[in-house]
């Protein structure tokens, strides 16, 4: 129960994006469709799982004056991985993303994670926490993607769905990316999704 617990409350309760408002240089930058957005989230997922599993299970060795930086060697060495992977793999959505892969070091959410709650807690609870955080960041990524490339290119993963009916090319430039968060953190708001979600969170802090 606990395990679901920590799981809903990256996905509701704490939402990276829409309640935390953590990571806007990925969020802002990857999210012109929704492919680049899922494997945006995607990559940061599969980097703060693995980086909240090696952090739980090496806490008690790692002397307390240098845990960041051992940290973000952990971080680093994941996403070095996970960015070979990438190259090797999925080479077009890489050349797509580019610095943004590396950059994943520095994203507050993975570090955040690591020293708020993996360096606090059990490998099973850190693994929910880093699943619930990455699921919610990654679904965060996706819905904005997903509308400013319907607004934008009248096409969602690549698929038309009105075509060239209307095609706000605003919507897939910079200014795009601020107003289509703002109107969805506005809607969130409400509709009361994660109003009190975030009153809580800010308690707890």
């Amino acid at each position: 129960m606990a395990n679901i617990k920590n799981l809903k409350v990256g996905l509701f309760q704490q939402n990276p994006i829409f309640v935390q408002v953590l990571g806007m240089c990925p969020t802002l930058a990857t999210t012109t469709n929704s492919i680049n957005a899922l494997g945006m989230g995607l990559a940061t997922l599969a980097v703060l799982l693995l980086s909240n599993t090696v952090v739980s299970i090496i806490k008690k060795w790692v002397p307390k004056n240098i845990r960041i930086p051992v940290y973000i060697v952990v971080i680093a060495s994941f996403v070095t991985i996970v960015d070979i992977l990438m190259h090797g793999y999925t080479y077009e959505l890489w050349k797509t993303l580019g610095l943004f892969i590396p950059l994943i070091v520095v994203n507050c959410i993975i570090l955040g994670r690591a020293e708020s709650f993996a360096s606090k807690n059990g490998v099973l609870d850190s693994i929910y926490d880093a699943l619930g955080m990455g699921l919610g960041f990654t679904g965060a990524l996706v819905l904005l993607g997903s509308v400013r490339e319907l607004l934008g290119n009248g096409t969602v993963f690549g698929l038309p769905v009105w075509g060239d009916a209307m095609k706000l090319y605003v919507m897939i430039l910079p200014p795009g990316a601020f107003l289509v968060l703002g109107v969805l953190l506005a809607m969130f708001n409400s509709i009361g999704i994660y109003k009190r979600n975030r009153v809580k969170a800010g308690e707890r802090r």
